[in-house]
């Protein structure tokens, strides 16, 4: 983990900057991917991405950890939890749904950060491998995640601007 980073659970009080950083995460990467802008501005979506996160933070079957930067503002969020597929085993795996960085503190750290808290936690609860899905046209997230250890496994489902989303996998301990 960077000097400059930590990673803690997030609160009801982390909920408003979580949905920020997502907001503006998504609509950066979205834009790059080619999803235009005005599709990216919606209110309404804004608003369940809030409810998600808010959510999230009060479910005992999920995690949501921040990322602070030094100057303690949170930058980054992560949720992770049971995996959603009914063909990935419960027992065996944890899903990591989303890892959001603010785009101002993309290559300082937090993305890492946060990724090594989801598999030390992966770890610590017996569990030996990860999931989660990333968009096809992310090519920033895609490079992360391999850079990490993930690999496609074949499971794809739509997703917008005409590129699907890819299931990716992560084996983190053998047994």
């Amino acid at each position: 983990m960077s000097d400059s980073m930590r990673v803690r659970e997030a609160s009801t009080e982390d909920v408003e900057a979580m949905t920020d950083i997502h907001t503006r995460a998504r609509s950066a990467y979205y834009t790059v991917g080619g999803v235009a802008a005005e599709e990216l501005a919606d209110v309404a979506a804004r608003d369940k991405r809030k409810d998600r996160w808010a959510r999230v933070v009060r479910s005992p079957d999920m995690t949501a950890l921040c990322a602070e930067g030094r100057e303690g503002r949170v930058v980054g969020a992560l949720a992770m939890g049971p995996p959603k597929d009914a063909d990935v085993d419960a027992s065996v795996y944890r899903q990591l749904f989303q890892i959001h960085v603010h785009p101002d503190a993309w290559g300082r750290g937090a993305g890492g950060a946060l990724h090594s808290a989801f598999t030390d936690r992966v770890v610590a609860g017996g569990f030996a491998s990860g999931v989660l899905e990333v968009w096809e046209a992310n090519v920033r997230a895609r490079k992360f995640y391999v850079k990490h250890g993930w690999g496609a496994d074949g499971g794809r489902r739509p997703g917008p601007g005409g590129a699907d989303y890819v299931r990716m996998r992560l084996r983190l301990r053998f047994g």
